[in-house]
């Protein structure tokens, strides 16, 4: 049997077809010159259009150190560093102020997935599109805008939508080595996260066979990437308003 297209009213629904966009872009910013004058300095960024959130990362601290004497004088409300990493937290967010990829984006059925990355000189950033003249119609506006950029990919998407807008498995885990993760599940097996928990380090070392010191390296590190790739979500929630927040919640 033949599938007929549903009508309603006099007009037929069908299947929308999306697809993933990711671009190579530059403006010349300021982080775009930061990133190039350090290139072992990576930027990434978050929006939720009320706050911006800047995590600047560098593994060595003299260079992070140098290239926050770079950084624009943000009007930020918080500022917390360590030795290799630094979040600011920009009072308001102005994607839609100035000459932004958010801006010329507009009123398109285009959705842009955060963090974006800048390093080198250049961001990187992906989009999910569902019509292939919204693309042509933002890239022209980029080209307007003074914008340089390249298209590094364009192909049908077939993930959900969801998984692409939440915490994906990328996003928290890629940064741990394969030592790191045989740690935290190891842990997690043996009840040290439970509450209260049900045993300590020098246990499940002696259990698993291994030097405790090892074994709690490898858990500290993993523990600290994670927190570390947290941060800014948790930023971005702490400095929503209280309606926000109720909109954010899965009943």
């Amino acid at each position: 049997m033949t599938a007929q297209p549903i009508n309603i009213g006099e007009r037929n629904l069908k299947l929308m077809t999306m697809f993933e966009l990711v671009l190579k872009l530059s403006l010349g910013s300021a982080f775009d010159e930061i990133t190039k004058r350090f290139p072992t300095v990576k930027i990434f960024i978050w929006c939720n259009r009320e706050h911006d959130v800047y995590e600047i990362i560098a593994d060595d601290p003299e260079i992070l150190s140098l290239a926050m004497e770079q950084m624009p004088k943000f009007s930020f409300i918080e500022h917390s560093s360590d030795s290799n990493k630094a979040h600011l937290i920009v009072k308001k967010c102005v994607c839609m102020k100035h000459n932004t990829v958010v801006k010329q984006i507009g009123d398109l059925d285009i959705l842009h997935i955060f963090p974006a990355i800048i390093v080198r000189g250049w961001e990187y950033r992906r989009f999910i599109a569902f019509r292939h003249r919204d693309v042509e119609e933002f890239l022209k506006r980029l080209e307007t805008g003074g914008w340089i950029f390249e298209i590094l990919r364009k192909v049908p998407f077939d993930g959900f939508i969801a998984s692409s807008l939440t915490l994906t498995a990328d996003a928290l885990f890629s940064d741990l080595t394969e030592k790191q993760i045989e740690a935290l599940l190891t842990a997690h097996r043996h009840g040290y996260y439970t509450l209260p928990r049900k045993t300590d380090i020098q246990t499940i070392a002696l259990r698993e066979k291994v030097p405790r010191t090892t074994f709690q390296e490898h858990l500290k590190k993993a523990e600290n990437k994670l927190v570390s790739s947290l941060v800014p979500y948790v930023q971005l929630f702490k400095h929503a308003p209280p309606e926000r927040r109720k909109s954010l919640s899965i009943k």
